[in-house]
């Protein structure tokens, strides 16, 4: 275990300097970048028999998400998005195809496309057979590094106190799988990382 002042120093400026490499990500490249990851996700088992996904749509110059979104639906898959709340945590709504989608801008942070269904509460997470979770980079552990608000900390820690076990994959670049990722107490490992040139799985 790193020291924590130290662990989450080094998270910032590796989160500063991850964002500072998306920005300069060509458009024509996300969206290459993007198809190719729904390609690979969609090859995963965990992914291919579930009932339920977890998921989130992604915003700004993160890995595409929308393509895989539209695959799960369209062959029949429950998915689940999140939508943020006031202290952070997150509540779910069905994902219903981009006309279910509405732009949303949360005080302070950046504006968010979320599901305009009905709210089916924190707890809908915990029939997810898989969850889907945006990152920054992930380590050879299968620790990921988050944005650092802590959203997705309360939903790992949501499914650990109900005993649920669904598959944990992060979404990324390829060159964001990296050495080592400073762990803190309450960081859970992933089972697999999805990039465009295919998935790495971890212990």
């Amino acid at each position: 275990m790193d020291h924590p002042d130290s662990g989450k120093a080094i998270k910032r400026t590796l989160r500063g300097e991850i964002l500072a490499v998306r920005r300069q990500l060509p458009e024509d490249d996300a969206q290459e970048a993007a198809v190719r990851l729904a390609e690979r996700a969609l090859e995963l088992p965990e992914l291919a028999t579930a009932r339920t996904v977890a998921a989130y749509v992604s915003v700004g110059s993160e890995p595409g998400t929308r393509a895989l979104l539209d695959t799960l639906h369209a062959r029949g898959t429950r998915v689940l998005l999140p939508v943020l709340l006031p202290d952070n945590d997150l509540d779910w709504a069905a994902y219903d195809g981009p006309a279910s989608l509405a732009r949303v801008q949360h005080s302070g942070k950046m504006a968010l496309l979320e599901p305009s269904g009905p709210r089916l509460g924190p707890d809908a997470v915990l029939e997810a057979d898989a969850v889907l979770l945006p990152g920054l980079a992930v380590d050879g552990r299968g620790m990921r590094l988050g944005r650092g608000g802590g959203s997705y900390d309360r939903v790992l820690a949501r499914l650990e106190r109900a005993g649920a076990g669904p598959a944990l994959v992060v979404l990324l670049y390829d060159a964001e799988v990296v050495a080592h990722v400073p762990g803190e107490a309450h960081d859970r490992p992933v089972r697999a990382v999805v990039t465009p040139s295919g998935v790495r799985r971890f212990g």
